[in-house]
């Protein structure tokens, strides 16, 4: 325990009650929980199966367990949970599914999937305007999930036509996704909150299997997630969270700071440690940090504290216009990397909206700047991998429509979207999905018969390879599978060259071994997998995070503020401090500001050594060139620790002067 300090060995030693531990950014939050994990099997004697933490990223979760893992003996860990929220829904649906219901094997419709599904509805009720409202009825249905309110109190509790229209679809959609043995990403988070509450003999059961609850980004949590803590500690009171009011910035998916507080009254013997001491930032970023996040109301209060130098000033940049920004930061970039022998990797630049990015790419790329920006495509948004997913969820669950939907062409088989039509209709009148409507005598008479033959012939190979997938080593059937298809020679007809091809068809491969690791990992343990299971693990990654494959080389990271979040970087740069786009717009008109002040805070505490904020006298909307002003958050940092340049005409002449400097460094870093 000699490495933590006063307040966090509080933290890890506490386990006489409830705990909530504040922490503030950078204070080594998840030390503290891994540690706690640590001393709740070794000291406390709790066995690692009756121990749960959850978190919000798959990446979190990992980092978490291997955290762990080189604290404590294997055999005292073994059993051990350390996954996200909708990790732990997913296992308790696995494992209770016939209480809620649904058959094994059922499927996880993504964002895609279930739009699918929400157009077919609304089409079917003759909404003219189905494209429009989608997104709309999408988000709605989302947030009334996390709520956890269900259709028939969606439509007695309707404000408004609109409310009573999305409600009735709500329903439907229930209804279809039931049908399809099929549950959506937010299901995941509720039917296991539904199911508690309904049978507390089951809740009883993993009461008992959780003995202590850890939770980490607590004021990420939203209603349904908070439920379905509760109903876990329900009883024994035996949890540790960890947040920080500061840090909430998820407003918008339904996240509620004020979870924190509301722990104070379910929980009356709640234990609040603050963790204030933070290891990541000078102390002039801190006295910034605090200064700004002040102006928000706060139910606790906080301030951050650091041991480490005062540090440089930070800046604030006023440029001509966004196009001098870009320019600007990057040649800043450039300066500071030639004049003290930097990483292009210890530079971030932070900003409101992926569309600030981009005039700043094409600057990077004029000075030959290497950058990564974050949130570049998932290794499971690729083609080739949604085919491979949606032929695996088919073959565990043949009523799972979108995956159907999505093969049965792939490669081509010579079905029409007439027949597919004629198929649609008819099984939405017998209520089945598209799969078992095959096996119907009656389809005869509603598809054409040349149609329907090609549909059964297809039909019968994904009910031998279903069957072959349960009877024999699941991974040569699945190899086996793509062999079937042909499905390497059509990549090769539709790729741009051989070599694309091949590369499409290593992230097959590369699936494939993802599936033999998980199920080689639990092999011979309380963790076995199925095939089914193995593969519902895996579409759950691609939900959770849109993996994007670790690049550790030297680049400049280019981010959103809400990417940020959890990272930290020696040089920051934060772009567009202007009234309109942080705050952001939108935020201004609702009164909203509040959350917008806890995104400048995280993006200032991501900074360790230099933070540079700049903005542009003039932005382009629109075509027509407009006066911008000044974001308000400039205004609230303290004077003392703010250098202002770009001001005046005294400034102009210096950075002209800067520029010549920069340009001198850099020939005669050439040589020249």
């Amino acid at each position: 325990m000699t490495q933590l300090n006063p307040r966090q060995r509080e933290a890890v030693r506490y386990v006489e009650g409830p705990l909530l531990v504040l922490a503030g950014a950078g204070s080594g939050k998840t030390s503290v929980i891994t540690r706690k994990m640590a001393y709740l099997i070794e000291q406390v004697g709790i066995p690692g199966r009756h121990i749960a933490a959850l978190t919000f990223t798959n990446k979190a979760a990992r980092e978490m367990k291997e955290r762990v893992g080189r604290l404590v003996d294997k055999k005292l860990a073994r059993g051990l949970t350390v996954s996200t929220f909708h990790n732990l829904g997913l296992n308790i649906i696995r494992e209770e599914h016939p209480h809620l219901g649904y058959h094994p094997g059922f499927s996880i419709f993504d964002a895609e999937d279930a739009k699918a599904l929400l157009q077919d509805l609304m089409m079917r009720e003759a909404s003219a305007d189905a494209g429009d409202e989608l997104s709309d009825v999408q988000m709605t249905i989302s947030s009334w999930k996390n709520a956890m309110r269900g259709p028939s109190e969606a439509l007695s509790k309707a404000a408004d036509e609109r409310e009573q229209r999305i409600a009735l679809i709500y329903s439907r959609y229930t209804e279809y996704l039931k049908a399809y043995n099929a549950v959506d990403f937010d299901d995941l988070i509720l039917l296991p909150v539904q199911l508690f509450r309904r049978q507390p003999d089951v809740l009883q059961k993993w009461q008992r299997k959780i003995r202590y609850l850890l939770v980490d980004e607590y004021q990420d949590t939203n209603l349904c997630q908070y439920e379905l803590v509760k109903l876990i500690v329900a009883g024994r009171a035996a949890f540790t969270v960890v947040g920080d009011d500061d840090q909430s910035i998820y407003a918008w998916r339904g996240a509620r700071p004020e979870n924190l507080a509301q722990l104070k009254d379910d929980f009356p013997s709640l234990k609040i440690i603050k963790l204030e001491q933070n290891y990541r930032s000078t102390g002039r970023i801190l006295r910034s940090a605090n200064t700004v996040i002040a102006n928000n109301p706060h139910v606790f209060e906080k301030a951050l504290w650091s041991n480490h130098t005062i540090g440089d000033e930070i800046r604030a940049i006023r440029c001509r216009n966004e196009d001098a920004e870009s320019e600007r930061v990057a040649t800043e970039i450039l300066d500071r990397k030639l004049k003290k022998g930097l990483e292009f990797r210890d530079f971030a630049v932070l900003y409101r909206g992926n569309h600030q990015a981009r005039l700043l790419e094409l600057k990077l790329q004029a000075y030959q700047i290497p950058y990564r920006i974050s949130g570049g495509q998932s290794f499971f948004a690729r083609n080739e991998i949604k085919d491979a997913m949606a032929y695996l969820r088919l073959l565990v669950n043949p009523d799972d429509n979108a995956a159907f939907l999505r093969v049965v062409n792939v490669p081509r088989r010579e079905i029409g979207p007439r027949t597919l039509e004629q198929l649609s209709h008819y099984a939405r009148a017998r209520d089945v999905s598209l799969f078992r409507s095959l096996g119907d005598m009656g389809a005869e008479a509603h598809v054409t018969e040349k149609g329907l033959d090609r549909l059964r012939r297809f039909a019968h190979w994904v009910d031998h390879t279903c069957q072959r997938l349960h009877q024999e080593d699941p991974i040569p059937v699945v190899k086996q599978l793509f062999t079937d298809i042909e499905y390497e020679e059509w990549l090769h007809q539709h790729a741009g060259s051989p070599k694309q091809a091949e590369r499409r068809m290593e992230n097959i491969w590369y699936l494939v071994d993802s599936i033999q690791r998980m199920l080689d990992d639990g092999k011979g343990t309380a963790d076995e997998l199925g095939i089914e299971d193995a593969i519902s693990k895996l579409i759950l990654r691609d939900l959770m995070e849109q993996r994007e494959e670790e690049d550790d080389s030297d680049k400049v990271q280019l981010l959103t503020l809400h990417a940020s979040k959890g990272l930290e970087f020696p040089h920051v740069f934060i772009m567009g401090l202007e009234e309109e786009i942080l705050p952001h717009r939108s935020s201004i008109e609702e009164g909203n500001i509040e959350e917008e002040r806890r995104l400048m805070y995280v993006g200032i505490t991501r900074a360790r050594e230099t933070l540079t904020l700049t903005f542009a006298g003039t932005r382009k909307q629109y075509g027509e060139k407009l006066e911008t002003i000044p974001s308000r958050f400039l205004d609230e940092l303290p004077d003392e620790d703010l250098k202002w340049e770009g001001m005046g005409d005294l400034d102009a002449e210096a950075n002209t002067q800067k520029g010549k400097a920069t340009l001198s460094a850099l020939l005669g870093d050439l040589g020249v």
